[in-house]
């Protein structure tokens, strides 16, 4: 089987301007290397279009500016291709490709939402999508598709979105794969944007797999950074190798770019006030009976006895490995009642049974953001960094003065938790006593 042929940049064709020439004497037509250059009875040239090469001498000759390069629609589609990716030789399958590329434009954020309630982490993407498109110079846009849910376009464009594509139908009324899957690859299909940005929940992680599955393109999942870089592709930084290194991973073959981020890894952008922006309403008609789930009924843990949302607290005390023993994180909960904050935990002491699964702090665990973050015993491995460098305040205590954890702490003491804990939680209790 031959390989395809080569496309090479275009050169185009000269042409004269009309008005221009100044009858200089015929320079034009002694550098052509192809006799391709006559000149009419008042001096000015003629090219001939079929003879020339476009190898620009005539252009340089004259020194009146009276001569151009020409190129058609199809050949400048060309030459943007190949500034845009460095010059060099493409066959006609990657031209094709690159052309397909270029038409998707628009950030898109998927707006996550149960009983009509948005999920925080859809106007935390709505931000950073902000920035994004105002980087590409697009429209941000929020998808929107469930049941009675036209109010959270007005909220998307308080956050930031310039326009919202609306699908309200009874039977998006609860999530399902094979509904918003056809939904959003209809969408996808019809409008061709170039981001798409889910939140890496239940939904969202099982939402996004399907559609890069059916649309054919890549997905990077918990990533922890976006960004653009200068040939105007999605950059995605995410944990790799068990969270060792942080590896930023580009789809630049493949439209649309997709991408799931963590609850509380973006910053919640300021909401603006009566900001407006355009409704786009579409339609996926999908009867009830071709859909082989159904939704029997929802049953929520908000509010159970022992549940603690440790990704919503606003301050955590967190324990490791330097707590010893499950029964010594009586001391983290009385600060942290002390503080109206939560109990947190490192794997390791998850995994040593001290604390239940939903109370982990990391890259297996929650990703948090709270105004203080207290870390007790944590030596702050990469995979537990990366659940809480990002909180406003953190505090570190640890006996081991080289602790990893230090290098991200605002403040840091070196002691031994046992003693420190303690006389925190007592001079907190002090403070609280003296402002009553």
């Amino acid at each position: 089987m031959s390989e395809p042929a080569k496309v090479k940049k275009p050169r185009g064709k000269a042409r004269v301007i009309a008005g221009k020439c100044i009858a200089c004497g015929a320079r034009c037509q002694s550098v052509c290397p192809i006799n391709g250059v006559e000149m009419s009875e008042q001096g000015e040239p003629v090219i001939e279009t079929e003879k020339c090469i476009g190898c620009v001498k005539c252009v340089k000759a004259c020194p009146a500016g009276a001569l151009e390069m020409f190129y058609t629609p199809e050949e400048l589609a060309i030459i943007a291709s190949f500034e845009k990716h460095g010059g060099e030789e493409v066959d006609e399958e990657e031209l094709e490709r690159r052309r397909n590329v270029a038409a998707y434009k628009g950030v898109w954020v998927f707006v996550e939402q149960n009983d009509g309630e948005a999920a925080k982490v859809s106007w935390e993407l709505t931000g950073v999508g902000r920035e994004l498109a105002d980087t590409l110079g697009v429209p941000l846009s929020a998808v929107i598709i469930g049941s009675g849910v036209d109010h959270l376009a007005d909220t998307a464009f308080s956050y930031g979105a310039d326009q919202a594509y609306l699908i309200d139908d009874p039977v998006f009324r609860q999530y399902r794969t094979e509904p918003f899957l056809a939904a959003m690859c209809h969408l996808i299909e019809k409008h061709k944007p170039e981001v798409v940005l889910m939140g890496a929940t239940g939904m969202g992680r099982d939402l996004a797999g399907a559609v890069a599955t059916r649309v054919k393109t890549g997905l990077t999942a918990d990533c922890t950074g976006l960004g653009i870089d200068a040939k105007g592709n999605l950059m995605q930084t995410r944990p790799a190798f068990g969270g060792n290194i942080m590896a930023t991973i580009m789809c630049d073959r493949f439209r649309p770019q997709m991408a799931t981020v963590r609850p509380h890894v973006m910053p919640m952008p300021q909401q603006r006030a009566g900001a407006k922006g355009t409704i786009i309403p579409e339609s996926c008609p999908i009867p009830e009976s071709s859909i082989f789930t159904r939704v029997l009924e929802v049953i929520t843990d908000k509010g159970g006895k022992d549940k603690v949302d440790v990704a919503g607290a606003e301050f955590i005390v967190s324990g490791g490995r330097g707590l010893m023993a499950k029964e010594n994180f009586a001391l983290l909960e009385e600060l942290a009642e002390e503080l109206g904050g939560v109990v947190g935990g490192s794997r390791s002491a998850v995994d040593a049974g001290w604390l239940p699964q939903d109370r982990q702090v990391g890259q297996t665990g929650k990703t948090v953001r709270p105004k203080i973050y207290i870390a007790c015993g944590i030596s702050g491995a990469i995979q537990h960094l990366v659940g809480m460098q990002d909180s406003d305040v953190i505090v570190a205590i640890n006996r081991d003065p080289e602790a990893p954890i230090f290098e991200v702490a605002t403040f840091g003491i070196v002691g031994d938790l046992f003693e420190v804990v303690p006389a925190l939680t007592a001079r907190v209790r002090e403070m609280k006593q003296l402002r009553s």
